[in-house]
């Protein structure tokens, strides 16, 4: 049995689920849903917990010594489609789930090293293609039958788009908005039986012992592989953008990675509109009345590409 040791949840998680009563009263039971998991799994804190935007991870050690993560997020839709796809790539260029509980969505995973992400990596080019060689074995595996299929996605996408569009003040970012549905409605027919990670970036990609570099934080959805591609290519926007260069690296970066994935460009650059119209979509959702500039930018790239 481990030792216990007060589980502090950090503010900023605590806040990211305070909007709602249910997210509240999952974060005033996480130390003891903490102290059940670490004592069903025989497991012992080692070292300070660390969090995302949705979840706590506490490193611990196995009974036989080995490193691991203990990792907690509230029951959801996106973390039953996690385990399943941690289960189905088994490790295959993406953390190793040890053990899981689906009901209340904790995860025990090998531990990677936290403090260097792909990030670390200066060169863009060494870095995309360490990240276009993870996706290309993760989009290899077919989606099992549970996971939300991107066809639904892209419905509902198109649904949204009338009254989306008429919430965006300038001419030119409704036409575009237009013009990206038109594309993912001719696309819709055919949306792919891929398992995505839906959130591959050079953030969700950490350094470990068991390969160099591992894959993290999967959403998983069953979908056609250009779908995949938006994150890297905004991975870094901000150093990006400061280039003066914006669309020639996110060229640069889609060749790399259509050539890595062996993908058809039009259809990839289809369905990477499709990614833009859906952050947009969200953003709008959200209150703002325009396209966000990294949007347009990446789409003006991939086009005719």
């Amino acid at each position: 049995m481990s030792t216990p040791i007060p589980l502090h949840v950090p503010d900023e998680l605590a806040a990211s689920y305070g909007t709602t009563e249910a997210g509240r009263a999952w974060i005033a039971g996480l130390p003891a849903l903490a102290a059940e998991f670490l004592d069903r799994w025989e497991l012992k804190r080692d070292g300070e917990a660390g969090f995302g935007e949705a979840s706590l991870v506490l490193p611990v050690l196995r009974t036989d010594g080995t490193r691991a993560a203990l990792r907690f997020q509230q029951p959801r839709e996106e973390t039953t489609a996690a385990l399943i796809g941690l289960r189905t790539w088994n490790g295959d260029g993406i953390v190793r789930l040890i053990e899981h509980d689906g009901a209340s969505g904790t995860m025990l995973l090998e531990r990677l090293d936290g403090s260097r992400t792909l990030a670390s990596v200066g060169d863009d080019d060494t870095a995309m293609t360490i990240l276009a060689g993870l996706l290309r074995r993760l989009v290899a595996v077919p989606a099992p039958k549970e996971l939300r299929g991107l066809g639904d996605i892209a419905a509902d996408m198109l649904e949204q788009v009338p009254a989306a569009v008429a919430a965006l003040a300038d001419p030119a970012d409704r036409q575009r908005l237009r013009t990206w549905a038109s594309v993912v409605a001719d696309l819709a027919g055919e949306p792919g039986d891929r398992m995505l990670h839906w959130d591959l970036h050079y953030d969700n990609v950490l350094a470990g012992d068991r390969e160099p570099w591992l894959a993290i934080d999967p959403e998983p959805l069953a979908g056609d592989p250009g779908f995949d591609l938006w994150p890297a290519l905004d991975s870094r926007w901000e150093e990006v953008a400061a280039t003066g260069e914006a669309h020639r690296v996110v060229r640069r970066r889609f060749d790399l990675l259509t050539d890595a994935l062996a993908l058809d460009r039009e259809r990839a650059a289809g369905w990477t509109l499709g990614r833009l119209l859906q952050n947009s979509l969200w953003d709008i959702e959200d209150g703002k009345t325009a396209l966000d500039a990294s949007q347009v930018v990446v789409g003006e790239a991939v086009v005719g590409r």
